[in-house]
């Protein structure tokens, strides 16, 4: 496991960079937006836009890698990616940012279906699940790092939009300069939202209401947070703190999702996180503490929805449809993910800065309300649940083969091909 990962430190290092500078910027726009004083409605508009551009990739920029190769593809989209970065602070104005947001969009799916496929590629019977969680921790604190670098420069400059630039651009490098051959794409069969809601009610929609929750607060947590007059340098804190407890939080849901029924699991963290997001919009910004604590423990919940939803659906699923069905609920979180901005923002327009939790209980209410008397009531008995992995919608992009529930994986996996990684009975017919 130790060689896998120095074999991936270039790629790692990718990662890291790629995920910090879209993260610092996806904060600095919302921070941005909210000092040039454009209302919460076309804030959410234009936030929106990123989850139109990531859903269009997810479904065409692997048509870009399969023409261009991996190398080349990566080198277009980031350079894509970096322009449109730099154009921002040439122009404030909402139908470009929101064409600028739609471009960035894009472009990253591409870049991350590049780099995870590099990264599933690695992977063999002995170190999937090993390597998932990796990957995991990686994209966390990824993630809550870029939060960090927000109080670097002035947000009202250029300063920071070229940072984040800088890291795109730096991303490009250890991946370039790679000599490893570039891994291949597969096609998978393809299952519509339709068929999965018929299969899976509520994972479906459980999907979906992660990406309301999640891109809402991503859009408009720092709007919310520079409105209650919170400071640079608590901003930062407030968004890392958010994302530091949803990777903190995933290790006892997961435990306890091993442990009883996953749906009731998921009816359960509905509800705390509902409590605690109306007890997040009655905080002011002078009580930072409690503030962090409920708004911590309401990212944290609300962003175990999706894996739990993904172990709901697997659940239900033959080991040959577990792409597929990933492939799906990836774009019914895509779908969720453009609503998101747009509803937060439209309650932060009437409500104020609270809006954005009063509107992510009453989405989750919907939730529960679906989960007791809806359709999602009558859930299918489960004789045996598979193991649950924690996974973000962004995460799992391009490492379904990695994810160990995966057994198609291994029809396409060249790398562990030999007698010590592969099945004992695939040794015993090759010999015979």
């Amino acid at each position: 496991m130790q060689k896998t990962i120095v074999s991936l430190s270039s790629l790692i290092v990718s990662i890291i960079l790629l995920i910090m500078g879209n993260a610092f910027l996806m904060t600095l726009l919302g921070l941005r937006l909210s000092l040039e004083e454009f209302s919460a409605s076309v804030i959410g508009w234009i936030l929106a836009f990123y989850s139109i551009g990531f859903v269009a990739g997810t479904l065409y920029a692997g048509r870009i890698i399969e023409k261009a190769g991996h190398i080349r593809a990566f080198a277009f989209f980031a350079a894509a990616l970096s322009a449109s970065i730099l154009i921002y602070p040439m122009a404030i104005e909402a139908n470009l940012w929101g064409g600028l947001r739609a471009v960035g969009g894009f472009a990253m799916a591409g870049l991350m279906i590049v780099m995870e496929s590099w990264f599933s590629s690695k992977a063999d019977n002995r170190n999937r699940a090993s390597l998932f969680a990796v990957y995991q921790i990686i994209f966390f604190l990824s993630t809550a790092g870029g939060q960090v670098l927000i109080r670097v420069a002035d947000p009202a400059g250029f300063i920071p939009f070229s940072l984040a630039a800088i890291l795109v651009v730096l991303a490009l490098t250890p991946l370039s300069l790679t000599r490893r051959e570039s891994p291949s794409i597969t096609e998978t069969e393809r299952l519509s939202l339709t068929s999965l809601y018929r299969k899976s009610p509520a994972g479906t929609l459980g999907a979906l209401i992660a990406g309301l929750l999640i891109s809402a607060f991503y859009a408009m947590g720092p709007v919310y947070a520079d409105r209650i007059g919170l400071e640079l340098g608590q901003l930062s804190n407030f968004m890392a703190s958010a994302i530091v407890a949803a990777m903190i939080l995933a290790w006892p849901i997961g435990q306890v999702c091993d442990r009883f029924d996953r749906y009731r699991v998921m009816l359960v963290v509905a509800v705390i996180a509902a409590v605690s997001s109306l007890i997040a919009a009655t905080i002011s910004g002078g009580n930072m503490v409690l503030l962090v604590f409920f708004v911590g423990l309401y990212m944290g919940l609300s962003a175990a929805i999706y894996p739990i939803a993904v172990a709901i659906t697997n659940d239900l699923m033959e080991s040959h449809q577990i792409t597929s069905a990933s492939t799906a609920l990836l774009l019914s979180y895509g779908l969720g993910s453009i609503i998101g901005p747009l509803v937060s923002a439209m309650f932060m327009e009437f409500l104020g800065a609270r809006g954005l939790f009063v509107s992510n209980a009453l989405i989750l209410a919907g939730l529960i309300l679906f989960m007791v008397v809806g359709p999602g009531r009558s859930h299918p008995t489960i004789k045996r649940q598979e193991h649950y992995y924690t996974t973000t919608p962004e995460a799992a992009l391009g490492v379904s083969e990695l994810d160990p529930r995966n057994t198609e994986f291994e029809e396409h996996n060249t790398t562990g091909t030999d007698e010590e990684t592969e099945p004992q009975e695939w040794t015993e017919k090759r010999q015979e």
